[in-house]
């Protein structure tokens, strides 16, 4: 964790909360060995496991608070799910690759992540029927923020998404009013690309 500080990485409750949850349960066991290096690593269907300071910065931009209500979109792993409820938030975890879902959703029950939710969905729509939401955090370099995502945050919420192409600009999405977001564009980023629909095995 002292290389995440040295990044700049200064909420010390996601840093707990990632000393907390042990990544190397949620790699292949080719990778087990270098599960704490500060790399992406695959997880399969042209996936990857985002850096642990990906974590770090996308769950220190969301601000949890205990008993937020959290709709995660892209759940690859469950590694980011899991951080989120170790910060105490409740999950609502959509994956649109099936036998990511599967492994995920039993992987986070098997390790006891009973706050977080696990659906087998396309992320762009959201979860509407549990909507709104405190915080919404997309896990895929999407062109533009989904208007559908914008409207499942409840007044006050943030989303925090990738936006752009070959590299992407971390945004902060804040819900002002029922009309008005305020956008604040960040860092540059890579992620693998949001895409629409599902597949199934």
């Amino acid at each position: 964790m002292e290389d995440l500080r040295k990044r700049g990485i200064r909420d010390e409750a996601v840093l707990a909360a990632m000393m907390a949850v042990p990544r190397h349960f949620f790699l292949d066991k080719a990778f087990e060995e270098h599960a704490y290096e500060d790399k992406p690593f695959p997880i399969g269907n042209e996936q990857t496991i985002s850096q642990p300071y990906t974590v770090a910065y996308q769950s220190s931009l969301l601000s949890v608070k205990a008993g937020d209500r959290i709709l995660e979109i892209g759940t690859g792993s469950g590694y980011q799910a899991a951080v989120l409820a170790a910060l105490g938030a409740r999950v609502y975890t959509v994956e649109r690759q099936e036998s990511l879902y599967l492994h995920a959703r039993d992987l986070l029950q098997t390790l006891g992540f009973r706050t977080v939710q696990c659906f087998f969905r396309d992320g762009g729509l959201g979860l509407p029927a549990y909507a709104p939401f405190d915080k919404i955090l997309v896990t895929a370099g999407a062109a533009t923020v989904p208007e559908p995502l914008k409207e499942q945050l409840m007044i006050g919420g943030v989303l925090v998404i990738p936006v752009g192409n070959q590299v992407q600009k971390m945004t902060r999405v804040t819900r002002v009013s029922a009309k008005e977001f305020r956008e604040e564009v960040l860092d540059d980023f890579r992620f693998v690309p949001f895409l629409k629909g599902t597949a199934k095995i």
